[in-house]
């Protein structure tokens, strides 16, 4: 079994979540995959060398990154996005070869497959079809964002706390998932608040029988009061 064959059966069903690379076949995988290789990044460690992005692409295969700015006069951090398993990165500088001033730092202990952005690229100038699944992912991203700043500008700390928490809600299992062991200081910087504004708030929740916080844990006792309590928000 050579290298490609044995990344693509260690890691098929994330391969098949990534939205990026839908509808590969496994053939076309095997011949993508002789350009990944593997790599781990060790947990709450930073990386501000953006050459690393320039040059690179990485699909997450497990853990969660956050991907931040910092204002350089404030310090004042803000988290653009939380990536996680099935996640890519970084996609701009995959698209203009531009470097992508933004930082990341590992949430946890972090393995992703990476290749060369420009292997990455002559397989997409051999592949052209498969740049709709890139201009789509791309437009998620900018959608993403564009609801981001809105937010940030429109609405209140409630409402975008609300959000978030019921944005990371399974939809299945009604568990909160992705951001239900973070520190208050990391929800804060998602939603653009502070530490000390977002353990008031989850506080509140947590008295009005909707959340449970045990253990830096955060769970969903009853999803109904959330949603009635972003509409009340909505209403004012």
């Amino acid at each position: 079994m050579n290298s490609a064959q044995k990344l693509y059966f260690k890691h098929q069903l994330t391969l098949k979540e990534c939205e990026l690379f839908a509808d590969l076949s496994q053939e076309q995988w095997m011949e993508l995959l002789e350009n990944f290789h593997e790599e781990t990044w060790v947990k709450n460690s930073c990386i501000i060398n953006q050459q690393k992005f320039l040059f690179n692409f990485y699909i997450i295969t497990s853990g969660r990154i956050k991907m931040y700015n910092v204002d350089e006069f404030s310090e004042k951090e803000h988290t653009l996005f939380l990536l996680k398993k099935a996640d890519v990165f970084d996609l701009f500088c995959l698209i203009d070869g531009i470097k992508h001033r933004v930082y990341y730092e590992c949430l946890d202990k972090i393995k992703v497959l990476a290749i060369p952005m420009d292997k990455l690229r002559d397989w997409l100038n051999k592949n052209p079809h498969q740049y709709q699944h890139f201009l789509s992912y791309a437009g998620k991203m900018m959608r993403a964002l564009e609801s981001n700043v809105s937010q940030l500008i429109f609405t209140n700390i409630t409402t975008r706390l609300l959000k978030l928490l019921l944005e990371n809600v399974n939809s299945k299992s009604k568990k909160l998932e992705v951001i239900n062991d973070l520190p208050n200081k990391e929800i804060a910087n998602l939603i653009g608040s502070t530490r000390a504004v977002v353990n008031r708030h989850l506080q509140l929740l947590k008295q009005s029988g909707s959340i449970k916080i045990s253990r830096n844990q955060l769970e969903i006792r009853d999803i109904n009061l959330l949603l009635r309590e972003l509409e009340k928000q909505h209403r004012q």
